[in-house]
């Protein structure tokens, strides 16, 4: 390694420390964080959907994206899944990233018409309407799957799935019957980002 390499790989990782900008923000990161994590630990706000810290990130939601600069090139990513390099640039609201909220807010608005807090997370992003159809007009569900993995991971029971593909994936009790392995613990109504599951709830769950 080149005394300049060598200097650049110390100025980016200090004291176990990696060091790389927010928005102009100098920030450091521990060795595994995201960027997602970093964001937060600095009060950077990131709109997140699928994402819970009690849960793995998967990253499926995509509102979380940012922009990242490194060696004079820049890729969008999301930022839950996306660990901390030294050095580089992220932007979190780059017209790039503002564009991409916006066509994933459009496909929320068609696919959880109903939610208040999906129609409000659109507002803030100028998206007041969808080009895309509306199946169901009474859905609020978002179908991140947050209820689900917090049911796995959390809970450790399985009551819950993600039934049916594309436009007609659903929550559901596995086979479509109602669970009677669901504890009744309230743990998918407390993560669900949009209270879908408040209305959910009583048709997987068993009495």
């Amino acid at each position: 390694m080149s005394a300049k390499a060598k200097k650049q790989a110390k100025k980016e990782k200090d004291g176990g420390l990696i060091n790389f900008t927010i928005n102009g923000q100098k920030v450091q990161a521990r060795e595994g964080w995201t960027i997602l994590e970093t964001a937060r630990q600095y009060g950077i706000t990131i709109p997140t959907l699928c994402f819970h810290p009690a849960v793995a990130a998967i990253g499926s939601c995509r509102l979380c994206v940012v922009e990242i600069f490194q060696n004079g090139r820049s890729r969008v990513a999301a930022s839950c899944i996306t660990p901390v390099q030294g050095g580089v640039e992220v932007l979190t609201h780059s017209e790039e990233v503002q564009n991409i909220r916006r066509w994933v807010l459009e496909m929320l608005l068609a696919n959880c018409p109903a939610s208040a807090q999906i129609r409000e997370l659109a507002r803030q992003y100028g998206v007041t309407s969808t080009r895309f159809k509306v199946e169901q007009p009474e859905d609020a569900c978002p179908r991140c799957g947050l209820c689900v993995r917090a049911c796995d991971e959390v809970v450790g029971v399985r009551a819950i799935s993600l039934g049916n593909r594309g436009v007609f994936k659903e929550v559901t009790a596995p086979y479509h019957q109602r669970s009677t392995e669901c504890i009744r613990c309230g743990t998918c109504l407390y993560v669900c980002p949009t209270g879908a599951m408040e209305q959910l709830f009583p048709q997987v769950s068993a009495p």
